[in-house]
């Protein structure tokens, strides 16, 4: 069975072929990469204070971990400090980005599950953060609002009182939600045992992020090894250990209230006297040559890297992004073994993996 590689909706596309006997999976192959954006080359034409564009463009529901990442990279090697209420505003929409994500797949899996009420108020809930986005960042989606040496705009005053509240009326409806998805028969039992990733599989297979922590790997950049401000913050890893998609939903569920303990906790430290007043950027010098910097960062999906490399002349040299997807693909050709056809839709959605990122 051939599956793409144009897609319904407004996906990437990408080809799948299903070997079958009857309904049951017994191979899948993935073909990805048929975009193929020459992102690395595009790296090397751009000023450094350019970068950042193309970085937070390169998979659209990561833009804040890649541009992040990139100006992490660049910060690296210009030497560049920066300001510690702009470290905090960039990790507020860091988690902002990883609330809008989840929300949308748990919609999106209750949907493919046959339960449209999920995707129906899950749908409700993202639109209410975008819409707080518009409110807190100045743009719904945050594709400039991270550039080298700090962020594009600082919460306004007014906002600080809505979010605390916003969070509040958030956590309520999101647990109510969850309580819904628990207790449907029929949800739990398309979820439980379909796209099983044990942990020892997990691990061969080199998962990371979402995915492997679904499967009972612990890992995460933000408890692991801190950057400012999660160094401030005791964040917690959130793991399930059976690895199918019924794991996957519930990290997914857990990671958002543990993203909203850390929005809170980053909005404090933004109100306190010793920040308040601080600025949210700083000037980026041209960099020194012959310089190779790392920009690691944990998005929603998983560990996002870019790397730089400057030339002689302090210009940019060479440029790689490197998508959490790129592992991660191919723990669905191994996850959708031995389960039937109709059941690939919701196992691929569990991962949910990207097009894009990988096809630069």
């Amino acid at each position: 069975i051939a599956v793409g590689p144009v897609h319904a909706g407004i996906i990437e596309p990408g080809h799948f072929r299903f070997s079958v006997v009857g309904e049951k999976v017994i191979r899948l192959e993935e073909r990805l990469g048929y975009t193929h954006k020459g992102v690395a080359k595009l790296f090397e034409s751009l000023a450094q204070s350019e970068g950042h564009r193309l970085a937070a463009r390169i998979s659209g529901d990561s833009t804040v971990a890649f541009s992040w990442a990139y100006c992490a990279a660049l910060e690296a090697i210009t030497a560049t400090a920066v300001p510690a209420r702009a470290a905090h505003l960039r990790a507020l929409a860091l988690e902002h980005e990883r609330l809008a994500n989840h929300l949308g797949d748990l919609g999106a899996l209750g949907n493919d599950a046959g339960f449209a009420f999920g995707l129906t108020q899950f749908s409700r809930l993202k639109e209410d953060l975008l819409r707080a986005n518009t409110e807190t960042f100045g743009a719904r989606y945050l594709f400039d609002y991270i550039f080298p040496g700090g962020v594009a705009a600082d919460v306004p005053q007014t906002s600080y009182a809505h979010l605390v509240h916003f969070y509040r009326d958030l956590e309520h409806e999101v647990a109510g939600m969850q309580s819904i998805y628990d207790e449907h028969g029929g949800l739990q039992d398309r979820f439980r045992e379909a796209g099983l990733l044990d942990r020892h599989h997990a691990i061969q297979l080199g998962a990371i992020g979402l995915a492997a922590r679904a499967s009972g790997v612990a890992h995460d950049l933000r408890v692991d090894h801190p950057w400012s401000p999660y160094d401030r913050f005791a964040t917690q890893i959130v793991t399930e250990t059976k690895g199918d998609v019924a794991a996957r939903v519930l990290v997914r569920f857990r990671e958002i209230f543990e993203s909203l303990r850390l929005c809170r906790a980053l909005l404090a430290d933004l109100s306190h006297t010793s920040l308040e007043a601080a600025p949210i950027a700083t000037a980026v010098p041209h960099a020194q040559p012959n310089r190779l910097g790392l920009g690691l960062i944990e998005g929603w999906r998983g560990l996002v890297v870019i790397a730089l490399e400057t030339g002689p002349d302090g210009q940019l040299r060479r440029g790689h992004a490197h998508d959490p997807s790129w592992q991660n693909w191919p723990l669905l050709e191994y996850a959708i073994l031995g389960n039937i056809v109709p059941d690939f839709p919701l196992i691929n959605k569990s991962f949910n993996l990207s097009y894009s990122g990988p096809d630069g």
